[in-house]
């Protein structure tokens, strides 16, 4: 059976797992899980990824993250790839260390945010790492300890949760030490885990009412929301599909893309892709970047070989190529 493309989308929120292949470790000990986190950490950072929860185990890691300027895919492949190979490097191993697919489910923030948040930071108790909630609360490899005021990790986006419980950051600290403590007795909440549109839909009888509005749709471990939101969702990434399809039987390429890029501000197509620091240029070249990262699907690494730029500048350029289209209110496809 062919795998599911992924879904995402500019500010789309992932809960990421992650696991050892035939779940064996992955990490063996703390300097494994410091290389993990510096690198979680860099990425985030390159590519204005925000992760809001962490949870490292010794066979599998989870992730709360949204996506930035860079698809979550390509992060996830740039972390999982450098990791493993430094990993097979220190510990003289060969081969594989992650299952073949990590598992990337869109979620509806509201109403699942805290509960997503609260469900991974409470891993490491359930999966008794911990003995208890007061040695979670000390716990390094997780982003508990960050929202409780015990570690600092700067790339963790710890003021947007605790706003979710009060102003102050004392108090909002000691309202979400309440709810995760609350949440121990809810279990391993597979549902939060699992997505799938069979459940999120809210069984067989809202499945039945989805499907008259969409036709025959089978189960989607992809998509973790109630059913509006499963509905925009896949009518989302179904018509990012057919623009992809639409711009590849136009024949848009990278060099025609520089060529319209080229057309909208006066200059050569040559111009667009060469390392001058001329305003134009940097705009020329950010609007460039944007487009064939979103809509053509170009890797930040193979833009930067083309453009002889690092891939954190290909992001920046990506991020302000965003910015820019939207303040000119220009299209790629300009029919």
């Amino acid at each position: 059976m062919p795998r599911k493309a992924r879904i995402d989308a500019p500010g789309a929120l992932h809960h990421i797992i992650l696991r050892g292949i035939e779940r064996k470790w992955i990490f063996q000990d703390d300097t494994d899980r410091d290389n993990f986190l510096v690198r979680v950490g860099t990425l985030v950072s390159e590519t204005a990824t925000a992760c809001y929860a962490w949870a490292l185990l010794s066979n599998h890691v989870h992730l709360l993250l949204r996506t930035g300027t860079v698809p979550i895919a390509t992060v996830m492949r740039r972390l999982l790839t450098g990791y493993a190979l430094s990993y097979n490097r220190r510990h003289r191993r060969h081969g594989h260390l992650f299952q073949n697919r990590y598992k990337s489910i869109l979620c509806q923030e509201d109403p699942y945010f805290l509960e997503l948040v609260r469900y991974i930071h409470l891993n490491p108790l359930r999966s008794r790492a911990v003995k208890n909630l007061a040695d979670l609360n000390t716990y390094p490899y997780s982003g508990h300890c960050v929202l409780v005021g015990k570690r600092e990790h700067d790339w963790q986006v710890s003021e947007y949760v605790l706003a979710y419980f009060g102003g102050k950051v004392g108090r909002a600290r000691r309202r979400y030490k309440a709810y995760v403590q609350e949440g121990i007795a809810h279990g391993r909440r597979p549902e939060l885990v699992g997505g799938g549109l069979i459940r999120s839909v809210g069984g067989w009888s809202g499945l039945k009412k989805l499907r008259k509005g969409l036709g025959r749709i089978k189960g989607d471990e992809r998509i973790l929301g109630d059913s509006d939101f499963v509905r925009k969702v896949l009518a989302s990434a179904e018509e990012h599909y057919e623009r992809t399809y639409r711009l590849k039987s136009q024949g848009y390429d990278v060099a025609r893309l520089a060529k319209r890029v080229a057309d909208i501000f006066d200059m050569e197509a040559e111009e667009v892709c060469s390392a001058g620091k001329y305003r134009k240029t940097v705009k020329a070249r950010s609007v460039f970047c944007y487009w064939a990262a979103r809509e053509l699907g170009e890797s930040a690494t193979s833009l930067g070989r083309m453009l002889g730029l690092s891939q954190p500048a290909v992001s920046i350029s990506v991020k302000r190529g965003e910015k820019i289209v939207k303040e000119m209110e220009i299209e790629m496809l300009n029919e």
